[in-house]
């Protein structure tokens, strides 16, 4: 186990995050600025692909992380049967969910059943597709449907908050099925698909557009929250949620609603654009 690795397992994950919240949300110019643009400058950041051009003008580091882009910098497939990119980053895995089992990296897999939580929930899912998609912090880090989709059901799962950059995801047994998460089940036009939302180390906040900040509080136990009658209907591409600080996203697909074009671990992708096809 290297130290990075070992860091992961001694580090308090929650009072750490806890104070990154609180800094990235400070107001203090020479702070606010200095961090942006040490993220920027580091990561080469595109900000001209940024509504707001100026990593000055943000009111503080978290609004610069989840910046709004310009009109158009991210287009939708016109296909209306492909299943699009949820979210800017990077593919870590995609395939088949193998009789319930899904694979993280090299001798590392989880169950869907721990991932959602959920034995039932997570039945309709046997041997369907997933995609894992990684968010740097170069990154734009808000999150967009796959499909058009009305919401069922919200579960705010608690959890470690280990890193989920590749290192970490190589060398931590089942560490998204462990992370703190919120998972999100949709009812589509041709069967049920799930999004979890994977917090990660330093805040693992996370918000979405029906309900706003949902990560933090953090959670002592598993919260499920039902949207049945509610009529909270997201279209294909839309806005659904936003990390507050870097993380992962996984899509669930339920066997034969679709299948994925070719996808490489590491494989650059953007919001938007075709990932598989019904």
């Amino acid at each position: 186990m290297t130290f990075k690795v070992l860091l992961q397992y001694l580090l308090p994950h929650r009072a750490l995050s806890r104070v990154v919240y609180w800094a990235t949300r400070w107001t203090f110019r020479p702070w606010k600025d200095w961090l942006i643009g040490t993220i920027v400058r580091n990561y080469q950041v595109d900000m001209d692909e940024a509504a707001q051009p100026d990593p000055r003008a943000y009111e503080h580091f978290n609004a610069f992380f989840t910046r709004v882009l310009k009109p158009g910098a991210r287009q939708p497939d016109p296909d209306p049967a492909v299943v699009l990119c949820p979210a800017d980053g990077r593919i870590s895995q995609a395939g088949t969910i193998e009789d319930g089992r899904i694979f993280q990296a090299k001798g590392q897999s989880f169950t869907a059943a721990e991932l959602l939580g959920d034995e039932a929930a997570a039945e309709p899912y046997r041997n369907g597709r997933f995609v894992t998609v990684y968010l740097s912090p170069r990154d734009y880090h808000r999150v967009h449907m796959p499909l058009a989709g009305k919401l069922r059901e919200t579960v705010h799962i608690p959890g470690r908050i280990f890193s989920v950059a590749p290192f970490a995801v190589e060398a931590i047994p089942r560490l998204f099925a462990r992370n703190e998460r919120l998972v999100c089940h949709f009812d589509g036009e041709h069967g049920p698909f799930a999004m979890v939302m994977v917090g990660a180390v330093l805040v693992s906040s996370v918000s979405t557009v029906w309900d706003g900040l949902v990560i933090p509080p953090y959670a002592s136990h598993i919260r499920r929250k039902s949207f049945t009658g509610q009529d909270i209907r997201l279209t294909r591409f839309a806005e659904m949620g936003r990390f507050n600080m870097g993380s992962t996203v996984i899509l669930l697909l339920p066997p034969g609603m679709a299948e994925w074009d070719p996808l490489a671990s590491q494989q650059p992708v953007r919001v938007g654009q075709r990932i598989g096809h019904g």
